[in-house]
């Protein structure tokens, strides 16, 4: 059945205001949604199963859970592998494979939501046009998702030379500026990829994968 409501769970307040912009633009009247914050990964990790135990005694068909975690030093496979694990221990359907009748899916920003931005760099531009376009072209930022270091921090040190942030980067201020303007098509990192990716098969009817 095709989705018509989405239950989104996050670890933090930046990843809830960037979706929060964004995801009217995506889902344009077709579903709707809520965002549930956490305090940090380590407080998402600890009361997950709980929440979605909750979940599987009500949620109805053409509901959807989206868990978006960041990877941070984790992982990948592992992290993931244990996200999946939580879900079916709480009694869910998770998306493994080509399964399209899934009820949660897990998925994890790597390293987190900043490395998005550096994958769709005309977005950040748009709200920030003191930044130079052949930022990304540098080794450094060339591939999103393996930026070293820590991506928000990056995107610290890009920004205040041109006068943004330089008291330090305040994080749900950026979501919100770049997901006014961030263009799905656009993005280079394969972690938004599989996220975008997972929303729009749900929104697919389901005789379009017959």
């Amino acid at each position: 059945m095709t989705a018509k409501h989405f239950e989104i769970i996050v670890e933090e307040p930046s990843m809830e205001a960037f979706l929060t912009v964004l995801l009217p633009r995506l889902l344009d009247g077709r579903a709707t949604f809520d965002i549930h914050p956490y305090q940090g990964k380590s407080d998402l990790l600890r009361k997950l199963e709980g929440r979605l135990r909750g979940y599987a005694k009500w949620l109805p068909d053409d509901h959807r859970i989206l868990v978006l975690v960041d990877r941070d030093d984790d992982d990948c496979v592992a992290l993931k592998t244990s996200l999946d694990e939580l879900a079916g221990k709480a009694g869910l359907v998770t998306k493994v494979g080509e399964n399209h009748k899934w009820q949660v899916v897990n998925r994890i920003a790597i390293e987190e939501l900043e490395a998005w931005f550096f994958g769709e760099w005309t977005g950040v531009r748009a709200a920030y046009p003191k930044l130079k376009a052949t930022t990304i072209a540098k080794q450094a930022y060339r591939d999103c998702d393996k930026i070293a270091g820590g991506t928000w921090e990056a995107l610290e040190r890009v920004m205040k030379p041109h006068g943004y942030f330089t008291g330090g980067l305040r994080k749900v201020e950026l979501a919100i500026a770049v997901g006014e303007h961030f263009n799905p098509a656009q993005c280079t990192s394969p972690s938004f990829a599989k996220f975008y990716g997972a929303l729009t098969e749900a929104l697919t009817p389901p005789d379009a994968f017959a």
